[in-house]
């Protein structure tokens, strides 16, 4: 594995643990992170000693979504791209992630935000500390819900809850996430990295490729439009470059402060 800036990686009792490392940050995505990412993930999709995959953050939260502070590169006509890193780097992590033949597990603890959502959501199993929450934070900032956190929910939760999640952009817990199907188990925060360890290496040795058929099998009955409604968003998402809610709700979170929308 070559080194890396932005995350973690190693072997252990044939699993591969990558860790997002940006904990000054909450583990926020950048396109720099986002790349390693990838690349760690299509190194472990494709080893095979490696027969299962956990991901974790380190510090105090699992991944608090993009970074809003991180410059946007622009468009031909100058506007945002908010398009570019999502068909480039964001879409390819949740795709391989579900097509990797191998199970991938996330263990999430504190916020668990944005893009951080899209990734809980795109693996096979999810753990979460007590302290954990998932976040769709997007509407704060004038944007939609993307990385398909959207398609993940309306699949798993429905599309009432899904909308609740995705407006009304509340906290939460894991408890309640539990409750709704979204979580597979809630441990104390100081207990979380036991249970994790000791689930992958459970995965890592365990019958690898029937539990590659299965992803196969669960993948074609509820993500079979995945590619669809992951190109859709890319396409609704740049909507929102030039609107003054996407401008108003960046300069607000940098602010810190309430944005004031106007609906256009």
């Amino acid at each position: 594995m070559p080194p890396y800036e932005d995350i973690r990686c190693h072997d252990l009792a044939g699993a591969r643990h990558i860790e997002l490392h940006r904990p000054e940050a909450l583990n926020a995505w950048t396109p720099d992170m986002g790349r390693e990412l990838l690349d760690a993930l299509d190194d472990a999709s494709a080893d095979p000693a490696v027969r299962a995959i956990l991901i974790t953050g380190a510090g105090r939260a699992f991944c608090a979504g993009a970074d809003v502070k991180n410059a946007r590169e622009t468009t031909s006509d100058g506007a945002p791209d908010l398009s570019g890193r999502l068909r480039e780097i964001y879409n390819p992590i949740v795709t391989t992630v579900r097509e990797a033949p191998k199970p991938v597990v996330a263990a999430i603890h504190g916020a668990c935000a944005g893009l951080g959502v899209s990734l809980a959501l795109a693996c096979d199993l999810l753990l979460a500390a007590d302290d954990a929450y998932l976040l769709l934070a997007f509407t704060r900032i004038g944007v939609m819900p993307d990385g398909g956190a959207l398609a993940f929910l309306a699949e798993r939760v429905g599309l009432t809850r899904a909308a609740e999640l995705a407006m009304l952009a509340d906290k939460l817990p894991a408890a309640r996430a539990q409750d709704w199907g979204l979580v597979t188990a809630v441990h104390p925060a100081d207990e979380l990295g036991e249970h994790a360890v000791a689930l992958v290496e459970r995965l890592a040795a365990g019958p690898t490729v029937a539990y590659a058929s299965t992803k196969q099998a669960l993948n074609a009955v509820s993500q079979r439009h995945l590619a669809e409604a992951l190109e859709l968003e890319v396409t609704l998402q740049q909507r929102h470059a030039t609107t003054h809610d996407y401008a108003e709700g960046r300069a607000a979170f940098v602010e810190k402060r309430r944005a004031e929308f106007q609906g256009h």
